[in-house]
């Protein structure tokens, strides 16, 4: 009984040689932060600013220090999940929703939504928003939480397992995902990739000469021989090979990186994300256009101060027919149809002259945002602030803003624009067409192409091509409401519209038809053109006074791309006093005898665009009834979904060490049960927190170990029953084993209980024993092919 314990003593005195030193795991620790750093970088070109940064190098602190106190106090996986789930709650608001907090550090209900939601919900904003993203609420959760796991799970795999390339896999996890929910314009792509594969591989490398050199000191000491170190001179060599060849590789990456990665080879996930936005959820607004000019002709729609004289006000701009109205192209695919999500800043790259204006919605409704020129900066002011600001749109290509949240009287915004310089005619006419791809038209009227080839005539040069159909248009021509007291003027510009306007005797119409007419026949002669409709006054009050803009001064006109100018304004309407001077003679009136009629049936009521009301509209302003409860469900689904994730591991551990149990039990040689019995406390005994002598000491050695821990149990008989029935003649009887198998469940109990819930609910999930034994296992395979 007394041989097994210089065995002992020795395995004791190898675990001491096998510890780490703190400057070893301070240089660990040092090595797992320079590759997360290289990861978190990669988050700068999505997300600009510095707001990123505070999130991930914050939530890469909080990650190292729940690594070393779980190393500290060795917790399990469910101790660690538990406690970077409360990191998350407790330091998400500052680093990474500060304005949902107060005084910026304090978390609020709205912060803790904004966390939960934001497990779920964020990683869409990223990839569907408009880059820099940084600005929008709630993002900067994506590199904070995957910051934080990465963090956690490399510092503790670096710190706690024996293969330094297990931490690798999330720093490596941490970089892909940075780079997958960046853009095509990395920070330093090549750079970044090489100091990320050479801090890996110079760290790896020498924690495997550590790892190498501590098992070769450990057998030496076992050993019996009196073996010696190897060569101190050998180790040198082989690392300085070792670095000599990384740094040939790095520089060979270096050289040739730039030749065989371009950036325009970059993938990312942004590149396959359509836009949420839906255009076809909103009808078009030159739908609503004599609706503005007959029923809101005198209201004040809108005021904007700061507007210079000569800009016009774009509502929308539209590049899609389909015989029934003039949209923008919703599938995404062209120019009008890309709207994306922005906060307030939008570089642009146009020049032309630079306005700031501010705007008060007065009467006007809908979705579409008046603005002019092209965006710089945008910000929303006033009660519904937040609100509008969640639901910004905007196409750089058009100009054109949108938000998803109808405007509402008394909303107002600052927008900082460029408004591009307006050529003369003498400096167009050396320009040519642009070469743009338009979305086809479809359903447009037999007339149109015949008519412009016939007002184009021989003009030769595309400016005068253009000239001579808005010329033609406005000059054959009259303009006309149709209101009281004007000519007979239908509204609308469907195919039918259109081809009536072109085929009647007298072409009467107003901004709407004459328009829509030019842009079909422009489109027609392979030009690029498209409507916009928008503002714009008969008189300017002067960039500091405040314009008013009513229903009357709504237009729509044609714009044409040129080479070297851009988006070319025509307008084909006719001037208001060019009216018909004759109208068809009314027919006489042929009085008949009264007779009683049946009163006619009832009609079904206008189905109206969403963004245009009448007085009998119904209008809904109370707040959805169940925006509560769809927050709290969205809210409980996530958590739930969160808790799944958190406990997966814990039932995978569960059932493996079940299986384990079972295999032992049900093992095909009696003696085989017997010892998996024992095997089974000393499994146990190690996820309690006391391990026995190592791998390959006696059963009666490990028995005495176990008696010191828990001298209540019979450990020591169990110990001698399994060798008796092990090494003892002949095979154990099933009842022998079964006797067997209730004592080791007894003990397995009472060492269970005779722990606190703290130690007991860490051996459940720890897979220190299990790892061991299929460690054990696998050194023995190889020993046994050796």
């Amino acid at each position: 009984m007394t041989a097994p314990a210089p065995t002992r003593r020795s395995g004791r005195s190898a675990q001491q040689l096998g510890r780490r030193s703190v400057a070893d795991t301070a240089l660990d620790c040092a090595a797992v932060v320079a590759l997360l750093s290289v990861a978190i970088v990669g988050f700068g070109p999505a997300f600009g600013g510095t707001g990123y940064l505070v999130a991930g190098f914050g939530a890469l602190l909080l990650g190292l220090a729940i690594a070393l106190l779980g190393a500290r106090l060795r917790a399990n996986i469910l101790v660690l999940a538990a406690a970077t789930l409360m990191v998350y709650m407790v330091f998400g608001g500052p680093l990474a929703v500060p304005t949902t907090t107060l005084f910026g550090v304090i978390p609020s209900l709205e912060t803790i939504r904004a966390l939960v939601l934001g497990v779920v919900f964020s990683w869409k904003d990223v990839l569907t928003l408009e880059t820099p993203v940084g600005a929008f609420a709630s993002v900067l959760i994506v590199p904070y939480l995957a910051t934080l796991v990465a963090s956690v799970l490399a510092f503790s795999f670096a710190l706690r397992l024996r293969r330094a390339a297990w931490a690798l896999l999330p720093a490596g996890v941490l970089f892909v995902v940075a780079i997958a929910f960046g853009t095509r314009d990395a920070a330093a792509p090549i750079v970044q990739g090489l100091v990320f594969a050479g801090i890996a591989l110079a760290w790896w490398a020498w924690r495997r000469s550590q790892d190498r050199a501590r098992r070769i000191a450990a057998t030496t000491l076992d050993s019996a021989s009196g073996a010696q170190a190897p060569d101190a001179g050998l180790a040198r060599t082989r690392l300085a090979l070792g670095a000599g060849l990384l740094v040939v590789a790095l520089g060979v990456g270096l050289a040739t990186g730039g030749l065989l990665a371009p950036v325009s080879a970059r993938e990312v996930l942004r590149d396959a994300i359509v836009p949420p936005l839906d255009l076809h959820d909103y009808a078009s607004p030159l739908v609503g256009f004599r609706k503005y000019v007959r029923d809101e002709k005198e209201d004040v729609l809108f005021t904007v101060k700061g507007l210079p004289d000569g800009a016009r006000i774009r509502l929308a701009t539209l590049d899609a027919y389909d015989g029934v109205v003039y949209n923008v192209a919703g599938d995404g695919t062209a120019g009008s149809g890309t709207f994306t999500r922005v906060s307030g800043d939008i570089p642009n790259d146009v020049t032309g002259d630079k306005a700031t204006l501010d705007v008060t919605i007065g009467d006007l409704t809908g979705v579409w945002i008046p603005d002019a020129g092209y965006l710089e900066k945008f910000r929303f002011t006033g009660d519904r602030a937040d609100e509008l600001s969640g639901s910004l749109h905007y196409n750089r290509t058009t100009g054109v803003a949108i938000t998803t949240t109808p405007l509402a009287k008394g909303d107002s915004y600052t927008m900082d624009v460029v408004i591009p310089k307006v050529l003369t005619e003498e400096q167009l006419e050396s320009h040519s067409l642009q070469s743009l791809t338009m979305p086809k038209a479809s359903g447009v009227p037999e007339d149109v192409a015949p008519l412009a080839t016939t007002y184009i005539g021989d003009a030769e040069r595309p400016l005068t091509q253009v000239r001579n159909i808005a010329t033609s248009l406005s000059q054959e021509g009259f303009f006309s409401h149709g209101l009281e007291g004007e000519a007979t003027s239908r509204a609308g510009h469907g195919a039918e519209r259109i081809a009536t306007l072109l085929g009647a005797d007298q072409m009467i119409g107003d901004d709407e038809q004459y328009a829509v007419a030019m842009a079909l026949m422009a489109r027609s002669a392979g030009m690029p053109a498209r409507v916009v409709m928008g503002f714009y006054p008969d008189e300017y009050a002067g960039a500091d006074a405040d314009q008013q803009i009513t229903g009357d001064q709504l237009h729509a006109w044609v714009e044409v791309a040129f080479d070297d100018a851009g988006w070319v304004a025509f307008d084909p309407t006719p001037p208001e006093d060019q009216v018909p001077q004759e109208e068809a003679p009314k027919p006489k009136s042929d009085p008949k005898a009264q007779v009683l009629q049946p009163p006619p049936p009832p009609q079904e009521p206008a189905d109206l665009p969403p963004d245009i009301r009448t007085d009998d509209t119904e209008q809904d302003d109370e707040p959805d009834s169940n925006a509560i409860l769809t927050t709290v469900l969205i809210a409980s689904g996530s958590l739930l979904a969160l808790l799944i994730v958190l406990l997966t591991p814990v039932v995978v551990i569960g059932a493996l060490k079940a299986r384990r149990r079972k295999d032992r039990q049900n093992a095909e040689r009696p003696a085989d049960r017997l010892s998996g019995g024992w095997d089974e406390i000393v499994d146990r005994a190690d996820d309690l927190g006391t391990p026995v002598g190592g791998r390959g000491v006696t059963r009666r050695a490990d028995a005495a170990v176990l008696a010191e821990a828990w001298p209540a149990l019979p450990v020591a008989e169990v110990a001698v029953r399994a060798d008796n029935g092990v090494f003892g003649p002949g095979e154990p009887s099933q009842q022998e084993v079964d006797a067997f198998w209730a004592e080791v469940n007894d003990i397995v109990r009472g060492m269970h209980d005779s722990r606190g819930w703290w130690t007991r609910l860490r051996a459940r999930v720890s897979l220190r024993a299990y790892i061991g034994r299929r460690l054990e296992s696998r050194r023995r395979r190889r020993r046994a092919r050796s």
